[in-house]
């Protein structure tokens, strides 16, 4: 019985992903901490497995590995947080596409996910104006929140509609302490622009109700006013 070529070739990647998987795996259980671990699972920071490995330690390893899209989408799928987060940094942010990117929100399962795919992956893709449009109208408050922060960290992508988008982020999420915390980080990156100064504070006369637009109003008025 033959075996097809493009049967093999599948059979053979996916045997060369798992054991670069494997390596990986020995590689962060050596540098484990219970400790971590266990403190991470108090605050709710749930994993399938979780070997409390520092996330300096998670990038250093990831970083041997270079862009590997193929092997990143198969090590975000399992259930190890340390090779979930070293998933963001060895996909290759170039070939993040809208479509693609729902695969990559459905493993967004808590802040610490959402804070570094912000980080590592989403901020670094050409796609990030569109992710940003449609992740931060999201009823998901980590989708929004990893939009906020991805576009906190990429300055130039911010323009007058990115600011008044916060207006519409925080009354969905009006009481979300993260979601806070991002538009914080977002608009502090934009305060720098004198333009963008004036729409914020605008922009802070309109944001509504609740502990959200509190903490947001509190955070960047006193911001707003050292930069002056």
């Amino acid at each position: 019985m033959s075996t097809k070529p493009g049967n093999l070739f599948i059979f053979f990647s996916m045997a060369d992903q798992t054991q670069k998987m494997i390596s990986l795996l020995g590689r962060m259980r050596k540098q484990m901490n219970g400790a971590v671990a266990d403190a991470m699972y108090y605050y709710g920071q749930n994993y399938g497995l979780n070997y409390g490995v520092s996330l300096p330690t998670i990038r250093e390893i990831a970083s041997t590995e270079g862009r590997d899209h193929s092997l990143a989408q198969y090590l975000y799928k399992q259930q190890v947080r340390e090779l979930r987060l070293a998933a963001l940094h060895i996909a290759d942010p170039a070939l993040l596409t809208l479509e693609e990117v729902e695969m990559w929100a459905e493993g967004v399962i808590n802040s610490e996910v959402a804070e570094e795919m912000a980080f590592a992956l989403l901020s670094l893709t050409p796609n990030l104006a569109d992710i940003y449009h449609s992740w931060s109208r999201s009823d998901n408050e980590l989708h929004a929140y990893a939009a906020l922060m991805a576009v906190a960290r990429r300055q130039q992508t911010i323009d007058t509609e990115v600011v008044k988008s916060i207006e519409d982020i925080v009354r969905r999420h009006s009481s979300s302490r993260i979601i806070a915390q991002g538009a914080v980080a977002l608009l502090s990156a934009a305060a720098h622009n004198a333009e963008l100064a004036i729409a914020i504070k605008e922009s802070l006369t309109t944001l509504g109700e609740g502990s959200a637009a509190d903490y947001i109003r509190e955070e960047m008025e006193w911001r707003l006013e050292a930069l002056q």
